[in-house]
């Protein structure tokens, strides 16, 4: 009997605690209410829009070190392989902020996107040829193929070099090619002739001995920036987050400028997926307070649009 017992008591405990559980109805409620309570919080999260681009690192380093958090504002950050596909995203309203260029965001404004500038960016880009193509000069890239994105700084810029070498525009194969990660994999594969990279991919491809023909900086033209989706008038919790994010922002700027990026390896490697070698070799950065764009680079911009 006492056999008996030792193993029917287990059995029957099992049954009690089973029948005591959620039913499988009462489970998928439970269910769907924390999926609607996952989606009313990322709702009203600050959403922002980041690229695989030394450009985003304070952002990067706002969040990972929780900057964020201490300035008590949620920010989320949404990851794009490439630029277009976070403007498309941005566009549509998906997004409280992007990191982005003055091209993307100025033809978004004419289309009637309530945008505003909070900070200019130090980035630039580099127009790179392929060293197999043996072309060493602007003016050879003639029936070239030359990888960029349309209706970015890199089409803007495509357009810088073909005017400066006074090349019949339609004799340089405009490519696009969005995604920076596979711009670079086609320049290290031969796949392309000539194109233009930001850091950290302008840094592999020189240091693969890969020539620079053109450098933004050598124009004068500073077209990385921050921007925000404007929000509606007196939506006091949106205008509170894009503050919060700004000071998140400048915070994050002393962090890099004090430690250096090399300090920010680890999340460098993490979000724009470049090895060690490269993280090495990267110039060094100083990154700027959020402070407006030049009135230079916004009529530059404005111009190149203009002419399209």
């Amino acid at each position: 009997m006492m056999k008996i017992n030792n193993i029917l008591l287990p059995l029957l405990l099992a049954v009690f605690v089973i029948g005591c559980g959620p039913s499988k109805d009462e489970a998928e409620r439970l269910s769907a209410q924390e999926r609607a309570r996952l989606r009313t919080l990322d709702s009203l999260a600050f959403k922002v829009g980041v690229q695989p681009s030394l450009d985003c690192l304070p952002v990067y380093v706002a969040h990972e070190e929780h900057l964020f958090d201490s300035l008590d504002v949620d920010v989320r950050l949404r990851l794009y392989d490439a630029g277009i596909d976070c403007n498309a995203a941005f566009k549509a309203g998906k997004l409280q902020a992007a990191v982005t260029d003055l091209v993307a965001c100025q033809r978004m404004v004419g289309l009637g996107v309530p945008l505003r500038y909070v900070a200019a960016t130090g980035t630039y880009w580099q127009l790179v040829s392929n060293r197999l193509a043996r072309v060493r000069h602007i003016k050879q890239l003639k029936d070239k193929m030359l990888a960029m994105t349309r209706y970015s700084a890199t089409d803007l810029l495509g357009d810088y070099a073909v005017d400066s070498a006074k090349l019949v525009p339609d004799h340089v194969f405009r490519i696009q090619i969005n995604d920076p990660g596979v711009r670079l994999g086609m320049l290290l594969n031969n796949e392309m002739d000539a194109m233009f990279l930001s850091e950290p991919h302008a840094t592999a491809a020189r240091m693969h001995k890969h020539p620079v023909l053109m450098d933004s900086r050598d124009k004068d033209l500073w077209l990385g920036v921050v921007a925000l989706y404007e929000p509606v008038p007196g939506d006091k919790h949106r205008r509170a987050q894009a503050e919060a994010f700004v000071k998140a922002y400048d915070k994050a700027c002393d962090l890099i400028n004090k430690n250096g990026i090399k300090h920010y390896a680890g999340i460098i490697h993490e979000y724009c997926k470049v090895d060690d070698r490269v993280i090495a070799a990267l110039p060094e950065v100083k990154y700027k307070h959020a402070s407006l764009p030049r009135m230079s680079d916004l009529e530059a911009a404005g111009r190149w649009l203009k002419n399209k």
